[in-house]
């Protein structure tokens, strides 16, 4: 059973990883090369062919649709599509070395956030492997520093969506046991209203540039269905790894993307890279690897607790949410049976 688990998981991660990189390149070429700057209003394209994607799946009957609480949904939609217009808000109002720094707060936050609501608690351990990962990706990526105000301010907001954003799709699909296909085909119209809703300003206001007067040719319309194809597979597996490890982990793994896609930059892009680049992108492999190493002695550890059938607990604490293992802050296992809920007294929200 574990090892179907861990196998599900390495999966996850791997399509998670594959596909923002696929992604990442495409968007790439379609912003940089080709003059396509609408990246709000694209996404919002990337949730809505996601939906009928997940619409056709379901005519197929490849998965069952469950019904949730509509409250709970629509504020969860909302909220991820808030939160992704904060994060193209805090890239355009601040500097890209301050856009990084923001992207890194995200793992502090998340860690506090669980730490305060979940009751739940970090090793040092891994404390200490994530404080290596950041400060190597800080290293990689984070070059100007220039601070004003509303930025902040923007950067501040955009953190705190996000970081609650991805507990609770972590926290929906555990409390209220709906798998991550369900989950993304029941929110994602609402996240895509809300983004064709504020889309085509924000993007105005960022690029003084309209959307709707915007010159499409074939090339253009090419990359824009074949970003929209990946997304659907970036959106699925995002939902996935958050469901089956945990938030922090999930941050852990968009970190090594971003080392990845650093790589891709200068094989494909002829980006400037320095030994900097190297050295940053080493001490966040490091990190990584400590992460992992460290969440599977953890995980090690708990599992006596988890094999007898009879012996139903609670645990508190620890970064069950490995980057090669199962769960965590959440259900436990024995057996294949769920025996405790995550340690949370609230109502479902939000998604990652």
């Amino acid at each position: 059973m574990v090892d179907g688990r861990m196998a599900g998981t390495v999966a996850a991660l791997g399509l998670s990883v594959v596909s923002s990189v696929s992604i990442v390149v495409c968007n790439k070429a379609l912003m940089s090369t080709l003059g396509f700057v609408f990246a709000t209003t694209l996404t919002s394209w990337h949730l809505l062919v996601t939906f009928c994607s997940l619409h056709v799946a379901l005519q197929m009957k490849l998965f069952e649709n469950k019904d949730l609480d509509p409250k709970t949904i629509i504020g969860f939609g909302i909220l991820n599509g808030i939160s992704i217009g904060l994060l193209n808000l805090s890239l355009g109002f601040n500097s890209i070395g301050f856009y990084q720094v923001t992207k890194l707060a995200i793992i502090p936050c998340t860690v506090s956030l669980e730490t305060i609501f979940f009751r739940k608690t970090f090793s040092r351990s891994i404390q200490m492997a994530l404080a290596v990962l950041l400060f190597g990706v800080g290293v990689a990526t984070v070059t100007d520093l220039q601070l004003n105000r509303l930025g902040s301010l923007l950067s501040l907001f955009a953190v705190l969506t996000t970081c609650i954003s991805q507990i609770m799709t972590n926290f929906i699909q555990k409390k209220f046991k709906v798998s991550s296909t369900q989950l993304l085909y029941q929110s994602c119209p609402y996240q895509a209203l809300t983004l064709f809703i504020i889309g085509p300003f924000l993007d105005g206001f960022l690029t003084n540039q309209n959307v709707f007067a915007f010159k499409y040719t074939s090339e253009i319309l090419v990359f824009i269905v074949l970003s929209c194809l990946i997304s659907v597979s970036v959106n699925f597996s995002t939902f996935l790894v958050i469901g089956k490890t945990s938030p922090v982990t999930y941050q852990v793994v968009g970190h090594l993307k971003t080392c990845i896609i650093l790589g891709f930059g200068y094989v494909l892009f002829n980006d400037p890279f320095s030994w900097r680049n190297i050295l940053g992108i080493l001490l966040a492999l490091l990190g990584m690897i400590l992460y992992s190493f460290v969440c599977l002695m953890e995980n090690k550890q708990k599992a006596p607790e988890l094999s007898a059938p009879f012996f139903h607990t609670k645990v508190k604490g620890g970064e069950a949410g490995t980057l090669l293992l199962v769960q965590n802050g959440s259900a436990k296992v024995a057996d294949g049976v769920v025996t405790e809920g995550p340690m949370w007294r609230s109502n479902r929200d939000l998604d990652a």
